[in-house]
């Protein structure tokens, strides 16, 4: 039986930390480290130049930081996964880094037990988001006020929109929400764009974002 192997660069300027992440990666069976980097420069040259099916980054990189490497890679439509891997448990930096398109954010505090289950979920096309920083933006909503009044918009949804909402929440892949509604990909698509436009979501992760700080309310 053939195995898909995962082709990896991990960057990342600590040869400690790259060599227990490679042996980690590697002891799975089904990911190959085929590059390394020590700094951000370094690393968009290896995305620009071989095929990385995903790209392990930190965000604190001499000579180029991880924010600007994924800036770059998104610009020159580089078609790599970005997984950040950072000592940051901090919200500006998260929502930044979703921003720019990063599909997977892991604290390194929990890298050895949530790396492997990480690149599992984006390699099926899904986001994976370490459960540390999903329990943060939770809580950081704790306010009096009720949602509907801190969030103009959800009053207009649809039961089907809000039931793709709470799917959302649960890092569940359009295919995944379509084969559970029984509808094709393609509806549960233009639900999402429906949903945007009502809460006046903007970004290509934006809805992400929302539906992780408010899973607890919806």
């Amino acid at each position: 039986m053939n195995i898909s192997m995962t082709n990896i660069l991990i960057a990342d300027d600590h040869p400690v930390f790259r060599k227990g992440l490679k042996q980690i990666l590697e002891g799975d069976g089904t990911c190959r480290v085929v590059a390394e980097a020590s700094d951000g420069e370094a690393a968009l040259q290896t995305l620009r130049e071989q095929e990385i099916d995903i790209a392990v980054l930190d965000l604190d990189m001499p000579r180029m930081n991880g924010f600007d490497v994924m800036k770059h890679a998104e610009r020159e439509k580089i078609q790599t996964d970005i997984i950040v891997i950072t000592m940051h448990n901090d919200e500006p930096l998260f929502n930044r880094a979703m921003d720019l398109g990063c599909r997977g954010y892991v604290l390194k505090d929990n890298a050895v037990s949530e790396i492997l289950e990480c690149i599992r979920v984006v390699r099926e096309g899904r986001y994976y988001v370490c459960p540390t920083i999903s329990e943060y933006l939770l809580r950081r909503n704790g306010k009096a006020t009720s949602f509907s009044h801190r969030q103009p918009g959800m009053d207009e949804l649809t039961e089907t929109e809000k039931k793709i909402l709470r799917q959302l929440a649960d890092l569940k892949s359009n295919k995944e929400i379509a084969d559970t509604m029984f509808v094709s990909v393609k509806t549960v698509e233009n639900h999402r764009n429906n949903i945007c436009h009502k809460l006046d979501l903007h970004g290509a992760n934006a809805l992400l974002k929302f539906v992780l700080q408010h899973k607890l309310e919806l």
